[in-house]
């Protein structure tokens, strides 16, 4: 069976990981001198605390390549393929990482994907990926699945404050609004594998009314949409936006994943969110 692999860019939940056999590689999330692993020495709990009383933002840095070889030497000996499936290399070096580690297995079938997206939407690609493997599908049709998905994926996010995307460098084509009156409530996305500027409005009702309005423009009138919402310390909010939109589209369960440590790093608490794949 192929073998599923990917890291805590994605969200994914506990219960997923573990009912899949998915080994989830950190993050490293650094305060000062201090730096931890993602999920394992520092969980979103403990993070947000730590983000609200200090001083000086977070920084991130990609998991180490050793961390990957160590999955490899376990995963090797079976003789299946390994799908590793981890954010867009255009905001993370993790693609990078694994494909330093996985030189090292030469013979080996590891096959790193760069998902260009992050968040639910990666968590989607995982598990589904994880579900076609237990029903035997092979790495080659996996494969070809997930890259099918990868230009249809769409993400739409709101967040309080520009200020975390633009210190930590990751505000790509949303510069233009740095500038812009402070009550401007910007609606970001996920282009071309990285952070842009889609629309903006004068207050957060306005432009969480816009975001709900592009889903439902925009999100297939099938099976295939994989709707998610995720969320950075505003759990209320994002089941409002969940049960508003499952409503509004007919679709029974919408699953609400939080934004991850490494992720909250640079879009700072208050992140809500849409993730989904068009026709």
């Amino acid at each position: 069976m192929v073998k599923i692999i990917t890291d805590t860019t994605s969200g994914l939940p506990a219960e997923i990981a573990r009912r899949y056999n998915i080994p989830v590689i950190p993050q490293i999330i650094i305060f000062g001198k201090d730096s931890y692993r993602e999920g394992v020495e520092m969980d979103n709990a403990a993070f947000m605390a730590r983000l609200a009383t200090s001083a000086e933002l977070p920084k991130t840095a990609a998991p180490p390549p050793e961390l990957f070889a160590q999955e490899f030497r376990r995963l090797v000996p079976t003789g299946e393929p390994i799908l590793c499936i981890h954010p867009s290399a255009e905001v993370s070096g993790t693609v990078r990482s694994a494909t330093v580690a996985k030189d090292d297995f030469p013979g080996a079938d590891i096959r790193v994907i760069d998902s260009r997206v992050i968040a639910s939407p990666l968590a989607t690609m995982v598990t589904l990926a994880a579900q076609w493997a237990e029903a035997g599908v092979g790495a080659d049709e996996i494969e070809a699945r997930i890259r099918d998905m990868i230009p249809r994926c769409r993400i739409y996010f709101l967040v309080d404050t520009l200020e975390y995307l633009a210190k930590g460098g990751r505000i790509g084509g949303a510069t233009a609004l740095l500038g812009s009156v402070l009550q401007i409530k910007p609606i970001l996305t996920f282009r071309d594998g990285k952070v842009d500027q889609f629309d903006k409005e004068r207050t957060h009702k306005r432009a969480l009314a816009r975001l709900k309005d592009l889903v439902l423009d925009q999100y297939p009138r099938n099976a295939e949409g994989h709707l998610s919402v995720m969320h950075a310390g505003v759990p209320e909010q994002a089941q409002a936006l969940a049960s508003d939109l499952g409503a509004a589209l007919g679709v029974r369960q919408v699953p609400i994943l939080d934004v991850p440590p490494a992720i909250v790093t640079h879009g700072g608490p208050g992140i809500l969110g849409v993730g989904f794949f068009v026709a």
